[in-house]
């Protein structure tokens, strides 16, 4: 074998070398900024780590603590998706930082972003010209992919979730704000988990779906719920919810789909009464600041 040749082959082992050091690094200074009191450990009268120690880090990832230390290590282990997030998250990653460490893990985020491709600007001018109707964009994922100011503010302020957390399944399962808005909340999150499901069916194995669910498993409604093996399919459904800001809301539940294939729908709610019209404008003044 001639020396170019060998070259050539060592140069791609020496790039993936380079960035698993540069991810430990990346790894090590993110875990040192963070203090235990930020995610409610004790900090003790020993601690001489700065930040949270490796053991802390692998604890609330739900990793292994040998695998952890492998990783800041830089040695050639394989990550998941699902692990990844679950770093991003127990180390309090910013959009650019979460980014960051999966291009340096070779990986791709599954994870819809503050904007999506495939939410055209006709799209987004539809959903503004619905107002004051909350109306978003979702997958079959439940991802929210965008949203009307209306629908930002009618559970919550949905402004202030981080775009990896905007999925509607996860934030009734794990959001106080969401649970408290919604008026039937079990019977809700027992239909949701049920047409998520049936939904799988058609992306078994796929990154984005295992990560989901690995996320969903934290909830303790959910894992029942999932356990029943329930399917349902989607319809039109009347929807309840006790908002924050004007108060009952009695709405129309439609799903518009916006390819042949089950994929990415347009949802809105309608008022089904004139008290929830007025509220819903009312809702919409709030939205816009005024």
């Amino acid at each position: 074998m001639t020396t170019s040749v060998q070259e050539s082959r060592a140069q791609p082992a020496r790039g993936a070398e380079i960035r698993r050091h540069e991810l430990a690094a990346f790894l090590r200074s993110r875990r040192e900024r963070i203090t235990p009191e930020q995610v409610g450990l004790p900090r003790g009268a020993r601690r001489r780590t700065p930040g949270l120690r490796r053991e802390e880090v692998a604890h609330l990832s739900a990793v292994g603590v040998t695998w952890y230390t492998w990783l800041e290590q830089a040695r050639d282990i394989q990550v998941s998706v699902q692990v990844l997030d679950a770093l991003a998250r127990a180390l309090r990653l910013d959009a650019s930082e979460r980014a960051h460490l999966f291009q340096l893990a070779g990986a791709t985020d599954p994870t819809p972003a503050a904007t999506c491709p495939s939410v055209t600007p006709a799209l987004r001018e539809m959903l503004t010209g619905l107002e004051p109707i909350p109306a978003c964009i979702q997958n079959s994922r439940y991802d929210i992919l965008a949203y009307n100011r209306t629908y930002g503010r009618l559970l919550g302020d949905l402004d202030a979730v981080p775009p990896e957390d905007r999925n509607c399944m996860l934030l009734v399962h794990t959001d106080k704000e969401w649970q408290a808005a919604v008026v039937h909340l079990e019977e809700t999150q027992r239909l949701m988990a049920a047409r998520l499901r049936a939904a799988l069916a058609g992306h078994l194995g796929e990154p984005a779906w295992k990560m989901l669910l690995k996320r969903l498993e934290e909830s303790p409604a959910f894992r029942e719920n999932w356990q029943r093996y329930e399917v349902v399919d989607t319809r039109s459904k009347t929807k309840e919810f006790l908002n924050p800001y004007v108060g009952h809301l009695s709405l129309e539940h439609t799903d518009l789909w916006l390819a042949p294939e089950v994929g990415a729908r347009m949802v809105t709610y309608t008022p089904r009464n004139e008290e929830t019209r007025e509220r819903l404008e009312k809702l919409y003044e709030i939205a816009c600041g005024r």
